[in-house]
């Protein structure tokens, strides 16, 4: 290995045998380090039940999956010793609570550790990751808590360049992996110039291998998309079965998460896209979800987990991870439904319950039992014809600072090739007024366009975490950003009709305990 790219970091081989695996951890100085660290944090906008690596700062999710009865977490870390992306790795029984363990793939031949996947087999685990200055890298790993990894050859498996320097007909950068017929597939994420006028526009280069060191190119992966930006490039890309279609979620740096969802043509080795949406609602920055990382759960649903983009700067910490989703395939078989990883329940503390009532028309009703900066709320609506309802979190009692979530009903858009649903409903999170900090950053408001049934009410999953705000709308979409009040009287709920009377017909809140008691 050369010298020169060595980590600085401390690196540690542990044993293979589960329980010497714990002893060995308990003892482990990096880990205590990061016990440490995270003991002695004290931010008040650091979330209590989102998940935020330990030490430094956090990038990308990578490899998320599951492994003998355990979920695994990699991300891109910036250990303080070398500020060079590292693999940093957790683990969770639930997709909720999560413990931290030591960096586990380091740089070197590659000189940074960037985005990639995680393909379970039965014996083992593959991660296939972008090594930037060197190419697309496997590594391995098949111990209990995959804390020791090999690299496949100890050097690219995909170059980044040409043996003859010649240019290459594809992009090397962010990989995943699969495997069909006994043989591996790997997309690498990039560009191709085919937009309109030539512009780039998003694409995925299929390779094809028998034994993960030598990869054959085939050619593009995808067709007939006509739902990604022009200007948009496909990174951190993750392509797994989704009941009886295929999704495909990615990164744009230009305007964010995504998915395009399709059917997978297994002759030509094509994806033939049938739709596609956004899982952010504007750019990534400020306060925006960014990149995807997702595992199959073999039931035909997808769990995806993202980082979050800070709004505020902070010197030892900025992004977090988001609430883990559940997605799967719409009632119709062309859409993608989501919903709150089924764990997170299980952290609801005490409980305000409220008996259904009328919405004045605009009036504010605040209400005295129900505050925080750290809880769950859930809400039903029937908003009968009244023009919106908003509902304001985190509001101090002069709102000053608030964050507020508003239903527009049968205001979304409407698809004439479907006249039966009517229009849809848009739903909009605004953090404009979370702040009255000079230096925190708000971004447009987040409206999501959501297809809820006719007769159907509005329901509203509300996770609040002192510094993120996620709203699950009837289990269909998700609108998320970073807030940063800082009064200490922020901690408010309040409800409004505009125009007319609404119904709320269930509401409900539970305090949430932290995720690292």
């Amino acid at each position: 290995m050369s010298t020169d790219l060595k980590s600085k970091v401390p690196y540690y081989r542990f044993p293979t045998e589960l329980a010497e695996q714990l002893a060995a951890l308990e003892a482990n100085p990096l880990l205590q380090r990061m016990k440490e660290v995270r003991r002695n944090h004290t931010d008040p906008h650091r979330p209590l039940y989102h998940y935020v690596n330990p030490e430094g700062s956090l990038n990308d999710p990578n490899g998320l999956c599951f492994w003998q009865g355990r979920w695994h977490l990699f991300y891109q870390g910036y250990p303080p010793e070398d500020s060079r992306q590292h693999w940093g790795h957790a683990v969770s029984d639930d997709l909720v609570r999560w413990h931290d363990l030591p960096y586990c793939i380091y740089p070197d031949p590659e000189y940074q550790c960037f985005s990639g996947s995680a393909f379970v087999e039965e014996d083992r685990v593959i991660a296939m990751y972008h090594g930037t200055r060197a190419g697309n890298m496997c590594a391995t790993s098949s111990d209990p808590l995959l804390l020791n990894w090999d690299k496949v050859g100890n050097k690219p498996v995909i170059p980044i360049r040409s043996e003859d320097g010649s240019p290459l007909p594809y992009n090397v950068f962010d990989p995943c992996i699969w495997k069909k017929d006994g043989l591996y597939y790997s997309l690498s994420a990039g560009t191709e110039r085919t937009g309109p006028g030539g512009k780039p526009v998003a694409a995925d280069f299929l390779f094809r291998s028998e034994d993960l060191a030598h990869w054959e190119y085939l050619h593009s992966f995808i067709e007939d998309d006509h739902y990604t930006r022009v200007g948009d490039d496909g990174a951190c890309p993750y392509f797994w079965p989704l009941g009886e279609k295929h999704i495909l979620l990615f990164f744009s740096h230009s305007s964010g998460g995504q998915y395009l969802l399709g059917d997978y043509d297994k002759r030509r080795d094509k994806f033939v896209v049938t739709y596609g949406e956004k899982f952010n609602f504007g750019p990534p920055k400020p306060c925006g979800v960014h990149a995807p990382s997702a595992t199959p759960n073999g039931d035909g649903t997808v769990t995806v987990i993202f980082n979050m983009n800070q709004g505020k700067p902070v010197t030892d910490w900025n992004q977090i991870m988001s609430l883990p989703r559940i997605l799967s395939l719409g009632d119709d078989g062309d859409s993608v439904d989501m919903k709150p990883v089924a764990g997170v329940e299980s952290l609801r503390k005490t409980e305000v319950r409220l008996d259904p009532f009328e919405l004045t028309p605009n009036e504010e009703k605040v209400f005295k039992t129900l505050s925080g900066n750290s809880y769950e709320l859930e809400l039903e609506l029937d908003t009968l014809s009244a023009s919106a309802v908003e509902l304001c979190v985190l509001r101090s009692p002069g709102k000053e600072e608030h964050t507020k979530i508003s239903v527009f009903r049968d205001r979304g858009y409407f698809d004439r090739t479907r006249w039966e649903r009517g229009a849809n409903t848009f739903v909009t999170l605004d953090n404009s007024n979370s702040s009255t900090l000079p230096e925190a950053q708000c971004r447009a408001p987040e409206t999501v366009d959501v297809p809820i049934p006719n007769g159907e009410n509005v329901k509203l999953r509300v996770f609040v975490d002192r510094s993120v705000v996620e709203v699950f709308v009837n289990e269909l979409r998700c609108v998320a950003a970073r807030v940063y009040p800082i009064r200490e009287d922020s901690l408010g709920v309040s409800l409004k009709a505009i125009g007319s009377p609404a119904n709320v017909t269930a509401l409900a809140s539970w305090q949430m305990q932290s995720i690292y008691e």
